[in-house]
């Protein structure tokens, strides 16, 4: 009888306690790592366009530099962490992350200001990959999908808050004082790193990256997040260039916008996913993210830049918290280190890929009209969504089928 409790009946029955204090030690760590790249995130690119030299072109190959790095310390990640751990690997990325930002403060040369980006995103791909494996560690698994939601919260609040920050502090104060503080928040929440367990792997045969990418269970849903990322990659980096100079006001609105709506999105739908399941959340965060996108291409319409910002974080949210969940929903314990560097190796590559492909379209059609070919190449992710969405209605009618002639044996 206990294999028909539903999962909101198993909530009911047993909620063991999330916020621990090493969870806490955790929630440090994210508010660090993230706040310090997102603070910079739309400053760099306008840097580099500033700098003598510079141009959209330049401004893409800032952020393609950062995600680049970022995704081959992605993959990088799971190697050193066997060798040096979990906590060692999150305090080296929070370090690598925050002090080459000071490193901007004196030099505005493009040289100097990719091999920043190059540095940090080693960093912050260290963060991440370590600190997603300690997180899925720090979660009962009964309350996953509310455990994992929480922590995109912490992730996307100094989002919501760094991107229209970051610019803001950048037009007023000058560059200096923002990297200053990007250095000084990563470095300090170094101190949070031994409060976290000492448990930096789970027993079992590890699942490699290569391996879990190949396969459809981990293939499909990496796919599709890489695809919605490649429109977060081109918003962060090309909103404040597409819009028209003097309307600062309306970038700050969208780059608010955008990380407030995928937060409170991504909230909504890791519960929703612990009581209905991941899989079909999938098709309408992809077409919600595709649609923004569409909408922020009437770049001359301020009220349409907000909105289509807005829409295009909802869509984004659901992606994240739909596929993340799924993911960690298909491997042992033994295999959050590579759920963890494989969904994040598809956020960077598509950003990267997102911000260097798109500048170069842009130079040639002009900002609209490559917002609209972005809308319509996101929308080919469709097919792995319904794909996956097919798969896992399979799965869970045999599992059906199966319960129940279990249930026919004990009669």
């Amino acid at each position: 009888m206990a294999s028909s409790v539903g999962p909101e009946d198993r909530v009911a029955e047993a909620r063991p306690r999330l916020m621990t204090r090493p969870l806490l030690m955790r929630f440090v760590t994210v508010v660090g790592s993230s706040a310090s790249f997102f603070l910079l995130l739309s400053v760099v690119p306008v840097y580099a366009q500033s700098a003598p030299g510079g141009g959209s072109d330049k401004a893409g190959l800032v952020t393609g530099a950062l995600m680049l790095a970022t995704v081959a310390g992605e993959l990088m990640a799971p190697w050193l962490a066997a060798r040096c751990g979990y906590r060692v690997l999150l305090g080296a990325g929070l370090l690598l992350l925050g002090a080459p930002a000071l490193a901007l403060t004196v030099s505005r040369s493009l040289a100097c200001i990719v091999t920043v980006c190059l540095v940090r995103g080693l960093g912050f791909a260290f963060t991440l990959v370590a600190g997603g494996a300690l997180t899925a560690s720090l979660i009962p698994p009964e309350r996953r999908g509310e455990g994992l939601a929480l922590i995109g919260v912490m992730a996307g609040v100094p989002s919501l808050v760094g991107l229209p920050l970051g610019a803001w502090l950048a037009l007023h104060t000058g560059y200096g004082p923002v990297c200053w503080a990007a250095a000084l928040i990563a470095l300090v929440s170094i101190a949070a790193v031994p409060g976290l367990p000492g448990r930096d792997a789970a027993s079992g045969p590890p699942l490699g990256i290569f391996a879990g990418a190949r396969s459809g269970a981990l293939g499909r849903p990496t796919a599709v997040f890489a695809v919605t990322a490649v429109g977060a990659g081109i918003v962060v980096t090309f909103l404040p260039l597409a819009v028209a100079p003097g309307n600062t006001g309306v970038v700050a609105a969208a780059l608010f916008m955008q990380p407030a709506a995928a937060t409170a999105s991504r909230w909504f739908a890791g519960r929703r996913a612990d009581r209905r399941g991941a899989a079909g959340l999938m098709v309408p965060g992809l077409v919600a993210s595709a649609a923004g996108i569409l909408v922020v291409a009437l770049t001359g319409v301020p009220v349409a830049v907000v909105v289509g910002a807005a829409v295009f974080g909802v869509g984004f949210g659901i992606a994240q918290s739909a596929t993340i969940t799924l993911m960690y929903s298909r491997v042992p314990a033994s295999g959050y280190g590579t759920v963890s560097a494989l969904w994040n190796v598809a956020y960077d590559a598509g950003m990267g890929i997102g911000a260097v492909g798109f500048g170069t379209v842009a130079g040639l059609t002009g900002y609209p009209w490559a917002f609209v070919l972005t809308a319509f190449l996101m929308l080919t992710a469709l097919v792995p969504a319904r794909w996956d969405l097919t798969a896992a209605r399979k799965q869970r009618a045999m599992g059906r089928e199966d319960q129940a002639v279990a249930e026919e044996g004990q009669r």
